[in-house]
């Protein structure tokens, strides 16, 4: 005899009450997610269900949002667009529709979301709502913006650099090369005794000129770095600075430069120059220390002198980028830098940086992290 109070295995009621709680299951995972605002629309737009994501993500609580129309998240110049009604009509007609853009939280500030829309039918086809799903992507955003502000700075940097190497050569190897034309032109003249003065002033002056236009080029682009390398530029660097200033400067080298290549002997150049360029324009320093030491996968730079110093915690001035640069140098190498300086205690500057160097066999020797 069959137990009537049992239920049978094709009893409709069985199902139905796990679709039942299969649906509860899914509302309460739903309303828990904090990473998502999950909520659904009615036909005409209006927030219909709002979870613990949509809150965290909008701000918004469910009383104060539930029935309002969803074009309220978006920025008034999309709104003006229709951009919110578009957006729905896409995703009834087509299923579904994503976009990624600007939307407006509670307190008025602006977040990169991704959106999906998601239009919701009856078994007879016939539109019920949407299903909405926003994910927060500020974060992501800046982080590609930082990634294409850094790609962008080293493609400035390597112009910048082309252009010095190319006004040098113009310098070097067009002007001067017509100054000293000139200067054999006067020496060949038959000069009256009155005017024999004036010529050899005319030569002293274009001696002169052509000094300036070698320390000018040599300044945007010293041909030694190219020619012998980076430690010997660095120390034609120390020396015409020791000649023009009256400034003592020591200067160290150690270990091998083969780590280098050209975008980083022409970083670590530029380093050095900017830091004897501050010291000279700025520190009132009667001293100054330079130390080169490449180990087997890495460098280590260090500049400091006795000057005035600074402090370093307030911050730059206005329209002045030279330690910001620096940054910039060094973060494009792979490595770090630091600071260091307070009112009268000079100023001095660390670096580290990986080096590029091949084993035996050809291979990149993997550097040791910096920390």
């Amino acid at each position: 005899m069959t137990n009537a109070s049992a239920t049978e295995p094709d009893d409709p009621r069985a199902p139905l009450s796990t679709s039942l709680q299969t649906d509860a299951s899914f509302r309460v995972l739903v309303e828990a997610v904090e990473d998502y605002a999950i909520f659904l629309l009615d036909a005409h737009g209006n927030v219909a269900t709002w979870n613990a994501g949509a809150k965290r993500i909008k701000g918004y609580d469910a009383r104060e949002i539930v029935g309002r129309h969803f074009s309220v998240f978006y920025p008034p110049e999309d709104i003006a667009a229709g951009k919110p009604q578009n957006g729905l009509a896409t995703a009834a007609q087509a299923g579904r529709v994503e976009d990624e853009g600007w939307r407006i939280r509670k307190d008025t500030s602006r977040f990169w979301a991704n959106v999906v829309i998601t239009a919701l039918h009856d078994a007879r086809g016939n539109l019920l709502g949407f299903a909405k799903v926003t994910r927060d992507m500020t974060d992501r955003l800046r982080l590609t913006e930082l990634q294409h502000a850094s790609e962008l700075s080293a493609h400035v940097q390597s112009a910048l650099e082309n252009e010095r190497a190319s006004i040098a050569r113009e310098l070097h190897d067009d002007l001067g090369q017509q100054l000293v034309a000139l200067k054999m032109q006067l020496s060949t003249l038959d000069t009256r005794a009155r005017d024999a003065h004036v010529a050899r002033q005319s030569l002293a002056q274009i001696d002169t000129i052509i000094g300036s236009l070698r320390r000018i080029a040599a300044g945007l682009r010293p041909p030694v770095l190219d020619d012998l390398g980076l430690f010997a530029a660095i120390d034609w660097l120390v020396c015409d600075f020791r000649r023009r200033h009256d400034l003592t400067i020591h200067l160290h080298i150690g270990g091998e430069e083969d780590g280098f290549d050209t975008t980083a002997s022409t970083s670590v150049f530029r380093l050095v120059q900017e830091a004897l360029t501050n010291i000279v324009r700025h520190a009132r320093a009667s001293e100054a220390r330079i130390a080169i030491v490449c180990a087997r996968s890495r460098c280590t730079l260090t500049i400091e002198d006795d000057g005035c110093g600074a402090d370093i915690t307030r911050g730059r001035a206005a329209g002045t980028f030279g330690l910001l640069g620096m940054g910039e140098r060094v973060r494009q190498l792979g490595g770090v830098i630091e600071f260091r300086s307070a009112p009268g205690e000079g100023f001095r500057i660390r670096v580290e940086i990986p080096l590029d160097h091949r084993a035996d066999d050809g291979h990149p020797i993997p550097s040791v992290p910096l920390i």
